[in-house]
C-alpha cells in the first residue's frame, strides 16, 4: 500500500474542521445583515469571526505550501487559493472576505474524493444564492434609488439572476451591486454548464453500459451457437461409422442368402 504524503494527510485531517469554520463564517456574515437591529458590539464580533476564519484558511494554505514536495508546482496548480488568501489584504472590504472564503472553501471541498460533482455543484448553487442575496442586500438596502429592501427581494433577485431569467422587477442600482450581479450571472452560467455536462455524462455512461451489456449478450449467444454447431458436428461424426457398418452387414447377409439358394 502506497504511503500518503504529509500534504495529503494534512488535507484530510483539516478538511472537516475548515468546513465547520466556513459554516461559522456564514453565520457571522449573515447575522448583521439579517438582523438590522444588531449593535456595534455584535457587528464587531462578527467581523472578528470573519477575519479569524479567513486567517485559518490562510494558515492552512501556508502549511500545505510548506508540506508540498514541489512548492513551485503547488503554487502554480493552486493559484486560485493564493489569490483568495491575498485578496482581502489588498483592500479589506467585507465583500472581498466573502469571495475569498467561498473560493477557499470550494477548493478544499473539491479536493475531497468523497465529495461528488453533483454534491459540490448543489452546494455551490446554494452558497452563491444565499451569499449573493446577503451581499446585494447589504449594499442595496440603504441606496436611495434601490428596490431591494428585504431578504425575500434579495433571494428572488439572486435566483432570477443566477438562472439568467432577469424579470427586471428587482435590479441593483449601486456600482457594487452591479458587480455582484455580474458575478452571479457568470457563476450561474458556469454552474449550469457543469450541471448540463454532468447530466450528459451520466446518460452517456448509462448508454455505454447498455451497449456493453448488449455486446456481452451477443457474444454469449454467438458462443452458444458455435458450441451447438460443434456438438452437432460431433454427433454426426459419431453416427456415420455406425450407419456404414449396418449397411455393409446387410449386403453380406443378402449375398450369403443368394449363395445358399444356388447351392
Amino acid at each position: 500500500m502506497q504511503e500518503l504524503s504529509a500534504q495529503t494527510r494534512w488535507e484530510r485531517r483539516t478538511q472537516r474542521p475548515l468546513l465547520a469554520l466556513a459554516a461559522v463564517f456564514a453565520v457571522a456574515y449573515a447575522l448583521p445583515i439579517v438582523d438590522t437591529s444588531a449593535g456595534r458590539s455584535l457587528t464587531a464580533v462578527c467581523t472578528a469571526v470573519e477575519w479569524a476564519v479567513w486567517a485559518a484558511f490562510a494558515a492552512d494554505y501556508a502549511v500545505r505550501l510548506v508540506l508540498a514536495e514541489d512548492r513551485r508546482e503547488f503554487v502554480r496548480t493552486h493559484w486560485l487559493d493564493l489569490c483568495a488568501v491575498v485578496l482581502p489584504l489588498i483592500q479589506p472590504l467585507k465583500l472581498l472576505r466573502l469571495v475569498s472564503t467561498l473560493l477557499l472553501v470550494g477548493q478544499r471541498a473539491r479536493m475531497a474524493s468523497q465529495v461528488r460533482v453533483t454534491t459540490y455543484v448543489a452546494g455551490s448553487v446554494a452558497g452563491l444564492l444565499v451569499f449573493g442575496s446577503l451581499a446585494v442586500l447589504s449594499v442595496e438596502r440603504d441606496s436611495p434609488d434601490g428596490n431591494i429592501r428585504t431578504l425575500g427581494d434579495a433571494l428572488w433577485w439572486s435566483f432570477t439572476t443566477m438562472t439568467t431569467v432577469g424579470y427586471g422587477d428587482h435590479a441593483p442600482t449601486t456600482g457594487m451591486g452591479r458587480v455582484i450581479a455580474v458575478g452571479l450571472m457568470l457563476s450561474g452560467i458556469a454552474l449550469l454548464g457543469v450541471v448540463t455536462a454532468n447530466i450528459a455524462a451520466w446518460f452517456i455512461e448509462r448508454f455505454e453500459k447498455d451497449d456493453v451489456g448488449e455486446q456481452e449478450r451477443t457474444e454469449a449467444i454467438r458462443a452458444l451457437t458455435e458450441e451447438v454447431r460443434a456438438l452437432r458436428a460431433e454427433v454426426a461424426a459419431l453416427r456415420e461409422p455406425a450407419g456404414g457398418g449396418g449397411v455393409g452387414a446387410g449386403v453380406l447377409e443378402r449375398g450369403a442368402g443368394v449363395g445358399a439358394e444356388g447351392a
